[in-house]
């Protein structure tokens, strides 16, 4: 009986450092973001799969717009196997203005309140907005934005390493091709 309850304290804390929950270390975002240097179409080149993406086989992008309400529109985009085009639509905006790359995101919205919001962490960007780093704060989500279809071989070997040197396992994310395969 002692084993027993002992295994009921001791597993949800192993749960809990196994996937990432409670993490102490929270990576740290951009300290600046021009919301308007960020608006436009980029390319994910590499993303961490996960259910709503799990179709996605080529041609991953985000366009960002600028709302009446200065929150940004999102739109993701990407092709199945089989040629079909997925569009999601959602509401981006910055909660804290003392912390411009901790976005929120939600892609469900009910009656203009926006539902289930998740961190959208802006953790890299090239000082020229040329790429972008997103993840969140217990690194389950991670993408590899960029401005062209491509990145250098040297410049994507930078990000991986920064992305590793985070707590990131590159080996959790996805090469998104741009062009149907």
């Amino acid at each position: 009986m002692k084993w027993l309850l002992l295994g009921l304290v001791l597993l949800p804390a192993v749960l809990m450092l196994a996937t990432g929950i409670g993490r102490v270390d929270k990576p740290e975002t951009v300290d600046e973001l021009n919301v308007n240097k960020y608006l436009g179409e980029w390319y994910a080149i590499a993303s961490i799969v996960k259910f709503f993406n799990r179709s996605c086989l080529w041609g991953n992008k985000a366009k960002y717009s600028l709302r009446d309400d200065g929150r940004l529109n999102v739109v993701n985009t990407c092709y199945t196997k089989e040629g079909r085009k997925n569009e999601v639509k959602g509401v981006a905006w910055v909660p804290n203005e003392s912390e411009p790359g901790k976005l929120k995101v939600s892609f469900v919205s009910l009656f203009g309140v926006n539902l289930f919001a998740a961190d959208y962490w802006v953790l890299d960007l090239g000082k020229d907005y040329d790429y972008a780093v997103v993840g969140d704060p217990e690194l389950n989500f991670g993408w590899i934005l960029s401005r062209t279809k491509l990145l250098r071989k040297e410049k994507l070997d930078k990000i991986v390493d920064k992305l590793e040197n985070i707590g990131y396992d590159f080996d959790d994310f996805k090469m998104n091709p741009q062009t149907p395969p």
